[in-house]
């Protein structure tokens, strides 16, 4: 497995969240990067903090991950966390962070690109 950390929010993920990817997926991730415009300045953000901070994770025998210590500080993961699954990929979120977002959502604070959603139904 593949974690990889979104450093800003207005680049591509939330803050007190990792992002944890199946190796085929993080390579679908990987190719669609390295097709980006290498001059465009967010282009090469997006490279430096995803593709920079990835780290592989190996499963123990009872299926834990051991996260580096520089991804736990980024996403103040302390003891308690949410794991999230996203489609393709799983969030790891520090459980507060979650919890505050989760009420973002839920007050509907949080409601840019709604129009983009067009007459999506359940």
């Amino acid at each position: 497995m593949v974690v990889t950390v979104a450093v800003d929010e207005r680049c591509v993920g939330e803050n007190g969240c990792l992002w944890l990817y199946p190796l085929p997926e993080w390579e679908k991730l990987e190719q669609t990067i390295s097709k980006l415009p290498t001059l465009n300045k967010m282009a090469g953000k997006l490279r430096r903090f995803v593709i920079g901070n990835a780290s592989e994770c190996e499963m123990d025998g009872q299926g834990r991950l051991l996260l580096p210590e520089k991804l736990r500080k980024f996403a103040s993961m302390d003891k308690k966390i949410v794991l999230v699954g996203q489609l393709n990929k799983f969030e790891i979120w520090n459980e507060d962070a979650w919890t505050a977002k989760e009420k973002q959502w839920l007050d509907g604070d949080d409601n840019e690109g709604l129009e983009e959603l067009g007459s999506l139904s359940f």
